[in-house]
């Protein structure tokens, strides 16, 4: 591993065993029920960062190959989960095998080879276009159109938009070679700060709220407290990146932004069909998707900003 990448694991893993102690103590000192309600909820989120740090841990310390296939089977469980949440047809079958074991593969393939062309527009051209074929041949029109979208639009949520956070990898970045590892750091690093952060923010001084149907916990209080910090985070984060620290800063920004954008998205996804949750693979917080629907819309805005500012 990095040495720098070392260090900045060492700093995250002791702001979380902070975290954690906190989250312990309220736990034992909080007593009505709206704040116990807050606290767990507040240790499930420390809880799933212990899990995606040592996720992280594995994927950095084993290299690009690894952290490829971590991914790719995070974008496999995003994509069940959203699948299983929108009810399906038996015509829609043949399309769905294609956008799981054909289209879902060969996008984190093409990072391996870095062939980026081919990369950026193998799902949102050649898929959107095939999957449709895939479902007509079955003969069967009834809310063809609504059934087509929803397939492609998550395979283009799930897997295009959440393998761009990998695809950092591949980038060509002069004076930041073989470094690339720590762009992703950034990424995921400020993106889940942002939502830990506007959530405690929304709790402490939330009163007027973003979108009360689609998200309720979401108030402008919290989204402006938990980003300003999160860009504060990113500012800080700028000697492990090849931006400077005003550069950093406007990063931040932009994946807080994209980052609260995505989650406001797919939440009202799941408002539509009823359901509180994605999945239950995390206990106590949801499904994959809850943890990655930030990073579906900040992690395609990062990718091409640094690929357009930054790469050769």
């Amino acid at each position: 591993m990095d040495p720098q990448l070392l260090i900045l694991f060492s700093g995250l893993v002791a702001v979380l065993a902070v975290a954690s102690a906190v989250g312990h103590v309220l736990r034992r000192r909080v007593h009505s029920p709206e704040g116990q309600a807050t606290v767990e909820n507040l240790n499930a989120r420390i809880r799933a960062w212990w899990l995606m740090v040592a996720i992280f841990a594995a994927a950095f310390t084993f290299g690009p190959a690894v952290t490829l296939v971590l991914f790719a089977l995070t974008s496999f469980y995003c994509l069940r989960e959203f699948i299983s949440l929108t009810p399906t047809r038996p015509a829609d079958h043949r399309a769905l095998a294609f956008a799981f074991y054909v289209f879902l593969p060969l996008q984190y393939v093409l990072i391996w080879v870095d062939w980026l062309s081919l990369f950026s527009i193998a799902i949102p051209v050649y898929a959107f276009l095939l999957l449709p074929v895939l479902a007509v041949l079955r003969h069967e029109t009834e809310e063809f159109l609504t059934r087509t979208a929803k397939v492609q639009w998550a395979l283009m949520l799930t897997v295009y938009c959440v393998s761009h956070a990998p695809a950092l990898l591949i980038l060509d970045i002069p004076g930041f070679e073989g470094r690339n590892f720590l762009l992703l750091f950034f990424l995921v690093t400020v993106v889940q700060a942002s939502d830990v952060l506007q959530y405690v923010f929304g709790k402490l001084f939330g009163r007027r709220k973003i979108a009360p149907v689609v998200s309720p916990n979401k108030t402008w209080e919290g989204f402006l407290g938990g980003g300003a910090t999160a860009v504060l985070l990113g500012a800080g984060l700028s000697f492990a990146t090849p931006f400077t620290a005003l550069q950093a800063a406007g990063m931040a920004a932009a994946i807080v932004l994209a980052g609260f954008c995505g989650g406001l998205v797919l939440s009202a996804v799941k408002r539509s069909m009823g359901a509180k949750d994605w999945g239950t693979m995390i206990s106590g917080h949801g499904g994959a998707l809850d943890r990655m629907d930030s990073v579906t819309y900040a992690a395609p805005l990062f990718f091409h900003l640094v690929n357009y500012y930054f790469a050769a």
